[in-house]
């Protein structure tokens, strides 16, 4: 466990040139949601007595000045840099909201002790700074290990503490295991609790079984609630790969993080925040074109209120049923690939990262005689021909290391091979 831990932290922090929005199809939002801000960025830092020389981070739009709605951000395991996603800072405070970044311990604590350490941190900025935070509208973000931590951390919060009477979101990315949470108190948010789940057709780190769990059994309302998966695509060459590392946390920024992440988080702090039903539309538009429409040529999102399992538990570093998930007896089932939502314009494969061989699973209504696959450059590799087949094993030995396209007619998936 210690050298995943190591993995997971590399795959956080190892590189540390931070880029900018660098997409070479697609600009920038210029308008409406997942646009830039117009309002100015301060800066506010102080030490973090619960984690010795590290500092917890305010971010906030420095020309009101008067308090404003504030996110909590859970950060991913290692990720206890800002630098790892001053992007999303930055984006936040000129949208004219305040974020709150805690780090916490990579190692010698336990699980509880990062809990501890990011609920802490919270509540010390936001009794520290009373004059910048505004408890009564909050968010809690978080990702991986935050996307996990987010819950828990939330509803002692919006519990104990009353924060979010005028508004109050919860928006989990790619989510580790929960804990402390109980059964009993993940059905007992407050009513005017949101909720956004988003995870990654091409991770291959955390079990999508965890975030389905937790979305199919928190009591938020199903109006208030939306799970969003994000899937992979190429376009003129350049491969946008919907997996553990969106968002973009250390290159450049391209269309994945700004249509798929940035803008739904800016529309539900609208909506959570304003009671801008725009902002409803983009963020829990339950499927709605404003929603899941990315720039002309990206596949959509795919939004859904049932969300089901896909691919097995062995596709994934952190699987559901591990003796680790405090919740394992909740994880949900796997399904065929043609009864589930998510699996209509994809193919089902694993593994996923491959070595030497890959398994392809067709779906039972396949008309298409001819499964393709296709290098980062758009070359054809290899073609099979898939007539009467229900799957089909593909020798990867003489492949290079990369990212491939695999296609069967309009079905398309990406898969690595390491």
């Amino acid at each position: 466990m210690k050298l995943v831990y190591t993995i997971l932290a590399f795959l956080c922090i190892a590189i540390n040139s931070f880029g900018q929005y660098s997409d070479p199809n697609f600009p920038k939002p210029t308008s409406g949601y997942g646009s830039d801000g117009s309002h100015t960025i301060g800066i506010i830092s102080f030490p973090n007595p619960y984690y010795p020389g590290k500092n917890i981070e305010i971010y906030y739009p420095s020309d009101i000045t008067t308090k404003v709605p504030t996110i909590f951000y859970c950060h991913a395991f290692g990720g206890n840099n800002s630098a790892n996603i001053i992007g999303m800072l930055n984006f936040v405070a000129m949208k004219g909201y305040a974020i709150v970044f805690v780090p916490y311990q990579t190692t010698g604590v336990t699980i509880y002790d990062r809990y501890d350490n990011l609920l802490n941190g919270f509540q010390k900025a936001a009794r520290d700074y009373p004059a910048i935070i505004d408890t009564t509208k909050v968010g809690f973000l978080g990702h991986s290990f935050g996307g996990g931590a987010v819950f828990a951390i939330a509803y002692k919060c919006f519990t104990q503490n009353n924060w979010g009477q005028s508004g109050r979101f919860i928006y989990a990315l790619a989510q580790w295991y929960s804990y402390n949470i109980s059964q009993t108190e993940l059905q007992s948010f407050p009513a005017n609790t949101k909720l956004l789940t988003e995870i990654f057709d091409d991770d291959v780190i955390n079990d999508h079984r965890m975030a389905i769990d937790i979305y199919n059994n928190i009591n938020v309302s199903p109006t208030e609630k939306d799970f969003i998966l994000v899937k992979s695509d190429t376009i003129a060459g350049y491969i946008y790969l919907a997996d553990h590392g969106v968002p973009n946390t250390s290159a450049a920024f391209d269309a994945l993080d700004y249509y798929a992440y940035y803008r739904l988080l800016d529309a539900l702090c609208d909506y959570t925040f304003n009671g801008n039903l725009a902002g409803k539309d983009v963020a829990l538009g339950n499927g709605s074109a404003n929603q899941v429409t990315m720039p002309t040529g990206l596949k959509s999102l795919v939004q859904t209120d049932n969300p089901l399992v896909v691919y097995p538990e062995s596709k994934y570093t952190f699987p559901c049923s591990s003796t680790q998930n405090l919740r394992s007896s909740y994880c949900p089932t796997v399904l065929g690939v043609e009864e589930t939502t998510f699996s209509k314009n994809s193919l089902l494969l694993f593994p996923n990262p491959a070595s030497n061989s890959l398994t392809v699973i067709l779906p039972k209504q396949n008309s298409i005689n001819e499964l393709k696959i296709y290098n980062s450059l758009g070359q054809l590799m290899l073609s099979k021909q898939t007539l009467n087949q229900t799957s089909l094993s593909i020798d990867l030995s003489s492949f290079t290391k990369g990212i491939y396209l695999i296609t069967l007619g309009e079905l398309t998936t990406k898969f690595l091979i390491e």
